[in-house]
């Protein structure tokens, strides 16, 4: 029997996984395992409410429906040659492999960086949450204006003092001066204050130092700074970007690969969106990336043909807090919503991205478009 290897159980993979056993059908097809250590897909976008509980799912209530295995296991190696992967020391053979094993938050090298919080894992999630539990007032310092330090910043102002730490001259530099005059007012709102132009040098139990010589005395310091691609691209021959992405075709084959048998899906896979844009990481993409990798990776052994990666045109929806949120659509991330539309709108993308569970036809049926289905 034909074998197909899942690596990550994130968005990617977990889709990759239900996408590969909707193509097999019944009976006889491969044999489909998810390789990962964890018990639950994390649904990462909800993790800055703090509630980590809330964000997990169980794997076996998603796989086990569509007849997936689930091995619990890290993976140490991976061996595209001898087409077989190692975890936890044991040797696993396979015929297709699909690697989605996400990204992970680059801690700075810095003084007292041991000090730092992040909401990067459910367990850093709940790092942060037993911190601040009992704690009437708080000051917390949140280094990074991007997507997840703008939604971790309106969250703590709900509860306590919060001071955003940003090297750009600007909030949000990464999404662009369209929803920038709404997050400006929405922060200026809630009270947070935007230090812009500088940077956290060093981090104490205290607080945090800043570039030029300033102190702030801060109950928690969290980092919400860059990504990159899990370790395990550097395993497998290919391309790659400034994120570790492995550069893959169409199809998601990864480029460069000798066997062609190999598939990236997730915030390991550097696929072009549409002409002149390449996917984000983020759920929005990891989702589609992995049903065209799942899927296309059990196409090839039953002799289908492949399905091309279109995802759904780009949108973005940032939580804000008691001030609400913003929608825009479009690379260049035009406004659509803001206020209390838009958070209803924020509310509806985080239970969309949660899966059906324990019902293999409804689990499939979300599987057989590539999109979440976000609304624009």
């Amino acid at each position: 029997m034909s074998h197909i290897v899942i690596v990550g159980g994130g968005f990617a993979g977990v889709w990759g996984a239900v996408a590969a056993a909707r193509v097999r059908g019944g009976e006889g097809g491969p044999r489909i395992t998810l390789v990962t250590p964890d018990d639950d897909l994390v649904l990462r976008p909800r993790l800055h409410r703090l509630d980590p509980d809330a964000a997990r799912v169980p794997l076996k209530r998603i796989l086990a429906p569509v007849g997936a295995e689930h091995l619990r296991a890290k993976v140490t190696d991976i061996d595209t040659a001898g087409h077989r992967i190692t975890a936890d020391g044991r040797e696993i053979g396979y015929d297709r492999l699909v690697l989605a094993a996400g990204s992970r938050l680059v801690l700075p090298d810095l003084p007292g960086a041991g000090h730092l919080f992040d909401v990067d894992t459910a367990e850093g999630a709940a790092r942060l949450a037993a911190r601040l539990r009992g704690l009437d007032e708080f000051t917390a310092v949140v280094v990074g204006a991007g997507f997840t330090g703008l939604e971790v910043a309106a969250e703590l102002a709900a509860r306590g003092n919060v001071v955003l730490v940003e090297r750009s001259d600007v909030v949000g530099p990464d999404l662009g001066p369209g929803p920038r005059p709404v997050i400006e007012a929405a922060l200026a709102e809630l009270g947070v204050r935007p230090l812009l132009g500088t940077t956290v040098a060093a981090v104490d139990a205290g607080g945090a130092t800043l570039a030029d010589g300033t102190r702030i005395s801060a109950d928690v310091v969290v980092w919400t700074g860059g990504v990159q691609a899990s370790p395990l691209t550097a395993l497998v021959p290919g391309e790659r970007d400034g994120l570790g992405r492995l550069a893959v075709d169409r199809h998601l084959r990864v480029r460069g690969e000798a066997s062609g048998d190999v598939f990236a899906a997730g915030d390991v896979a550097a696929a072009l969106a549409e002409p002149g844009h390449h996917v984000l990481q983020c759920c929005q993409h990891a989702v589609p990336m992995g049903k065209v990798a799942g899927r296309n990776a059990a196409a090839g052994l039953l002799g289908l043909p492949p399905e091309d990666f279109a995802p759904d045109p780009y949108v973005t929806c940032l939580d804000l807090g008691a001030a609400g949120a913003v929608t825009t659509v479009g690379w260049e991330r035009t406004v659509r919503l803001t206020g209390a539309a838009a958070k209803e709108r924020k509310e509806l993308v985080l239970r969309m991205i949660q899966p059906p569970l324990d019902d293999a036809a409804e689990i499939f049926r979300a599987a057989s478009r590539q999109g979440v289905g976000i609304p624009r």
